[in-house]
């Protein structure tokens, strides 16, 4: 989101440069929130599968070769 709303900022300063009589800070916050309501609406309508959930914690390693995938048994 970040990027998105930087480049907004920025979009919003050069019309501002370019046509400064409209493009004021006072009269075009609001597509800053429409950016920002935008992507947080595509982020949710995108489907989850597939993707890594980072809460998850990893699965723990396989047993290599020569190790006891069980621990405390064949000693």
């Amino acid at each position: 989101m970040g990027p998105a709303v930087l480049i907004t900022v920025g979009m919003l300063f050069l019309l501002h440069e370019i046509r400064g009589e409209f493009f004021d800070f006072s009269n075009t916050y609001p597509f800053i929130l429409i950016v920002i309501g935008a992507i947080l609406l595509a982020s949710s309508m995108v489907p989850m599968t597939g993707h890594f959930d980072s809460t998850m914690p990893p699965p723990p390693a396989a047993p290599g070769p020569g190790q006891n995938p069980l621990p405390g048994q064949g000693q």
